[in-house]
């Protein structure tokens, strides 16, 4: 079977080359994906399976039924949106629509569980169940596509026992995949603090509070709780990337903006860490006779790869792909939002390389990203050797 689906895989690839030249080429921002999905439908038409679309306005679930479908259910999910970013170069399926481009690889993403749809279709009275296949919208922005699927009811048809998904990553080999048993990504929430207090006159700031200088020891104060609050074995980060004091050489501004990122490998600390900012921010301005707001905006959970699912993928893709190109892979401070589905499902998340051969892949979210089309090969037909295996083991 592994020969047989890796000849299917290389008979198709053209065409999955083809899906993920015309999704790249015509790419759409979150909760924005119409065309994108009236294509994947398409597609999914062409190959007689049936599906409700709509979820979260784009979003698709597709049934895949093998013999016996009610015998057992499982989810292969792919994302679909772009990003706001003018892709640079001269590829001649460049993106056509100003302003946006795939630039984090969810053109592949969808092409390549289109093509695992095209092997498992062909190979669906060898396996035994139901195989949901995901279209998600919108992974890129808050309250993130996976999270709004699943409260629109995407799964009350078909509860799916296990949930796989995969992501492009640009510096590992094509033709590699890799995987993480256990913590894999980090949760993702924003932190947004304002200073309050009196501006002034710089020359006399004895008769004001010196707003700039309390948001400076807040920030400061703060990078003690990955320091010395959070135990040294959670993977925690706490950085901010934004202060705006719209003051000038001799003016304090009455209030100062900060803005930054909270990440963490632990749902349990991830809840005190809030309230530990919240804490140090509000004491540390208050003893300097100031105030603060304080909002924290929750995003994406972290990513947790159940250890049995992972494992045994582990093993198949030895199987598939070969010990050598089945890497293991460290934990990553990024954020995506399958961590939802990952806090419900037992799930596995992996990554397969796309690293160009001359070296010019370019690094997700930048104008140059440019992933190597041979990893098509990789995406689909691991893909759907895993969807096969997990259908056929206990």
């Amino acid at each position: 079977m592994k020969a047989r689906i890796k000849e299917l895989t290389k008979q198709y690839l053209s065409q999955i080359i083809e899906i993920r030249r015309h999704i790249h080429q015509n790419p759409e921002l979150s909760f924005e994906e119409h065309q994108t999905s009236a294509y994947i439908q398409e597609q999914l038409d062409k190959m007689s399976i049936p599906y409700k679309a709509g979820f979260v306005k784009t979003g698709i679930i597709a049934y895949l039924k093998g013999k016996n479908p009610d015998k057992r259910t499982i989810a292969l999910r792919a994302d679909m949106d772009a990003l706001p970013i003018q892709e640079s170069g001269s590829l001649e399926f460049t993106s056509r629509n100003e302003g946006v481009m795939h630039a984090c690889g969810h053109d592949a993403h969808s092409a390549a569980l289109l093509g695992a749809a095209m092997v498992l279709n062909e190979l669906k009275n060898e396996w035994e169940g139901t195989i949901l296949l995901l279209f998600q919208p919108a992974e890129e922005v808050f309250p993130g596509g996976a999270k709004l699927m699943m409260e629109e009811g995407c799964f009350d048809d078909h509860e799916p026992e296990i949930i796989i998904g995969q992501h492009v990553l640009p510096n590992m080999k094509s033709g590699h995949v890799g995987f993480k048993s256990g913590m894999y990504m980090a949760s993702g929430d924003e932190v947004y603090i304002t200073v309050k207090g009196k501006g002034g006159h710089a020359a006399m700031p004895h008769a004001l509070t010196d707003n700039v200088l309390i948001a400076s020891h807040i920030i400061v104060a703060l990078q003690q709780i990955v320091s010395r609050i959070v135990p040294a074995q959670i993977p925690t980060v706490l950085s901010f990337g934004k202060v705006i004091a719209n003051g000038a050489t001799n003016i304090i501004p009455e209030t100062v903006e900060i803005a930054g990122t909270l990440r963490t490998m632990d749902e349990e600390w991830r809840a005190i860490i809030k309230e530990k900012i919240k804490a140090i921010a509000k004491g540390t301005a208050q003893s300097m006779g100031a105030d603060v707001d304080i909002d924290i905006k929750d995003g994406y959970p972290m990513v947790y790869n159940n250890e049995v699912v992972t494992e045994k993928a582990i093993s198949f893709s030895q199987k598939f792909m070969g010990n050598e190109a089945t890497e293991l892979m460290q934990t990553r401070m990024t954020a995506e939002d399958f961590g939802y589905y990952s806090q419900k499902y037992p799930c596995t998340f992996y990554r397969f390389g796309v690293e160009q051969q001359n070296g010019e892949t370019g690094s997700l979210h930048t104008p140059q990203f440019n992933l190597n089309e041979d990893s098509l090969e990789t995406a689909a037909g691991l893909m759907a050797y895993l969807g096969y295996k997990f259908m056929r083991e206990d």
